[in-house]
């Protein structure tokens, strides 16, 4: 089963992982906007970026998991609404291309992995721990978003049996 987990939001990621080994994990494709050069999600590029993995598999063997966001409080209402759209995006393009979607809380993976009130960084350091032959693309602490996705699409292949999605 190819399991694709996704961290939403402009500075997501998007992680390919397969009987519990991880094929691959991108950074969150996204593209200037407006007068302002605003970044937003690139919705085509994520279609390129997933189809181009998922191309020798059948549609029954691919489940796509995605960080299941709310507004949270003190963030900004523009902030909040542009993630909002790149998770309406992500959820259309998943919806188009026929595959199953799951969206799973934050606080479910991570009390999972015991990194419930823990510092962001935290969960870079799990992922690097569990799966360190992915360590090379998670050096920098901006691939938190990545460590993520990978924790996330992990979950899910640890649970999806035992759990009702």
């Amino acid at each position: 089963m190819m399991i694709i987990g996704i961290d939403p939001g402009i500075s997501g990621s998007i992680c390919f992982f397969k009987d519990g080994k991880i094929l691959d994990v991108v950074d969150m494709p996204n593209m200037a906007h407006g007068k302002k050069n605003k970044k937003q999600v690139n919705g085509s590029q994520i279609f390129n970026e997933i189809s181009f993995r998922i191309k020798n598999y059948d549609e029954k063997d691919i489940k796509v998991v995605i960080e299941q966001v709310s507004a949270m409080p003190g963030q900004g209402v523009t902030s909040m609404f542009n993630f909002g759209q790149s998770f309406g995006v992500l959820k259309g393009i998943c919806s188009a291309m026929q595959l199953p979607m799951y969206f799973i809380r934050p606080a479910k993976w991570k009390k999972y992995f015991n990194l419930i009130n823990s510092e962001k960084d935290a969960s870079r350091t799990k992922a690097i721990e569990i799966f360190p032959y992915i360590s090379s693309k998670l050096s920098k602490k901006k691939d938190a978003n990545k460590a993520d996705a990978i924790l996330l699409a992990s979950f899910f292949f640890e649970t999806y049996q035992s759990e009702d999605y």
